[in-house]
């Protein structure tokens, strides 16, 4: 008997014994066995779940602790029906959607995933190299040392990607890594605010408060800043439109780093290079709450905790770089892009000369919301960490969880990219092929020389495609799980076919929802993307649902 086998047999009598083995025993064995969840937590704690939990405090405190959790079940439920139509058929899903649904459809989602894969490395390596000169090593805070840091990352995330190539051992070597890195991620920001509670820096009952949806502060100012726009007069409405428009795009960007769109293309081809079958549903949905859920939900609450605490509603440490001059910080110029278009909303034909004096002139109220309203990085927040919780724990603790994040996000984007490119080719997803097709996005280690000059040109179409895309996707599975012909005598029926497609449907329509309140108004150098991408999203699901109906009366 092979390794292989020996691992499947193995496997096979653990799940036996788990059927009788309680639920603590049970959720234990699963535990052991799980795997794939964990591949999708490595890859949505990345540097947009890290910006969009950090903002998200920034901003609204924390009224919104639901969003993400919501956000993240409802990706969890979707994810949990493309693995139970995966498992139960065993093809691999790319085919399934071409043949069952639409060839349309099948090649948008295998596009919008590659181009989300390779775009969004660059800013993973960029955030990583930052981290590592910013918070872990100082002394490589120069050009050389951004070179060393670059080439060290992508050395370590290609020598854990090949070894998911090298049969059932290198698998799990691979997935006991992943683990290692979402743990680290999970315990470095839980570590923080651990900290900040001790030093009575953090109000718990304010953010149990914020886990009770509020859907107003879906379209207006939170407390805070409503309070602070009151007292700025005649400006108070052309505020409010302000800030309600900032918190949608903070709100969609949170709720759009829960799931995306190349995850959807990850989850069942990596159930499928692991041997799963049908055997394997159950373990499949619990795999999926326990590593992604779990780390998600405990990572980007602390980091919204964290930033809530040091900068929701202050404006103390934007002011003080505007006081001291440095023009050259990214929240100054922020500060100043909100005051200027303060000024040029009282006066639209004010000329370029004439805006710092009358930037200055605002009253103190404009300036105030135009702080709080500034973006921050992480470490930004570390600095601000260091007198509560010491330079240590805020520098290293915050530069190993942003580094983790960073490296177990270009690993499993490289990892996709390897299913995606042999689908492409119509080659079984493993061996040379899959090696070439995982090393594309290495490109990215070019990110920290120059995603900032990039990020226009690639992230804004890369983000229209995938946010009309995901939708799509989602679409496709709710379809397939409906369908006799694909499914057989595996289609749920009755009570639990009911809340199956219950639970998709919504998270179809809220996904749905969110990539159209997202895309409207998106506009790329004048031309408008968003509504662009709309009418595209509008014209697919047709042809899809038009497609799969002609194609289910053909098998019936």
């Amino acid at each position: 008997m092979n390794d292989e086998q020996s691992a499947t047999s193995r496997e096979e009598a653990l799940l036996d014994e788990a059927q009788t083995a309680g639920l603590l025993g049970k959720a234990a064995i699963y535990t052991r066995l799980s795997g794939p969840g964990w591949l999708q937590g490595a890859i949505t704690l990345g540097g947009g779940s890290l910006a969009g939990a950090l903002y998200l405090g920034v901003l609204m405190g924390t009224e919104m602790m639901w969003l993400q959790p919501v956000a993240m079940i409802l990706g969890v439920v979707m994810l949990s029906a493309i693995s139970y139509v995966t498992l139960s058929t065993g093809e691999r899903p790319f085919h399934t959607i071409k043949t069952r649904i639409s060839p349309v459809l099948a090649w948008g989602w295998l596009i919008a995933t590659m181009m989300a894969n390779i775009v969004w490395c660059l800013p993973q390596f960029a955030l990583g190299t930052a981290a590592v000169q910013q918070n872990l090593v100082p002394s490589l805070g120069n050009p050389g040392g951004k070179v060393i840091v670059a080439v060290a990352i992508l050395c370590v995330a290609s020598v854990v990607v090949w070894f998911y190539n090298s049969g059932s051992k290198g698998i799990k070597i691979f997935e006991l890594i992943l683990k290692g890195m979402v743990g680290i991620v999970v315990l470095s920001f839980f570590g923080v605010v651990l900290a900040l509670s001790m030093k009575g820096a953090i109000d718990w009952g304010q953010i149990f408060a914020g886990f009770v949806p509020k859907l107003n502060f879906l379209f207006e100012p939170v407390p805070v800043l409503a309070e602070q726009i009151q007292q700025t007069g005649e400006a108070r409405e052309w505020w409010t439109t302000k800030v309600a428009g900032t918190q949608k795009d903070v709100i969609i960007a949170a709720f759009a780093t829960a799931v995306g769109i190349n995850m959807t293309f990850l989850l069942p081809y990596s159930m499928l290079r692991k041997g799963w079958g049908v055997r394997q549903r159950g373990l499949a949905i619990f795999d999926l709450s326990i590593g992604l859920i779990v780390p998600f939900v405990l990572a980007t609450g602390c980091v919204v905790i964290a930033a809530a605490s040091q900068f929701h509603g202050k404006t103390d440490d934007v002011m003080k770089k505007v006081l001291a001059g440095d023009d050259s910080a990214k929240e100054v110029q922020a500060y100043f892009d909100y005051l200027d278009d303060r000024v040029q909303y009282a006066n639209p034909n004010i000329s370029d000369e004439l805006l710092p004096a009358a930037r200055e002139a605002l009253p103190e109220a404009d300036k105030k919301v135009a702080a709080m309203l500034v973006k921050r990085n992480n470490n930004a927040l570390a600095g601000t960490l260091e007198p509560l919780v010491g330079d240590t724990i805020a520098q290293t603790v915050f530069g190993v969880g942003v580094l983790g994040m960073a490296v177990s996000t270009i690993i499993i984007l490289m990892l996709i990219n390897g299913f995606a490119f042999c689908e492409l080719l119509n080659v079984p997803a493993e061996g040379t092929m899959h090696r070439i097709g995982s090393f594309i996005p290495a490109v990215g280690v070019l990110g920290p020389f120059v995603w900032g000059a990039a990020a226009p040109a690639l992230a804004v179409p890369t983000s229209v495609i995938g946010g009309a895309m995901l939708p799509i996707a989602y679409v496709s599975f709710l379809l397939l799980m409906n369908s006799k012909s694909v499914l057989g005598d595996a289609m749920p029926t009755g009570s639990k076919r009911v809340v199956w497609n219950a639970l998709m449907i919504l998270g179809t329509v809220v996904s749905a929802f969110a990539s159209a309140w997202g895309l409207y108004g998106k506009k790329m150098y004048g031309f408008p993307i968003g509504i662009v991408a709309l009418v595209f999203l509008a014209v697919l699901l047709v042809i899809g649902f038009v497609s799969f109906l002609q194609k289910q009366a053909k098998a019936a």
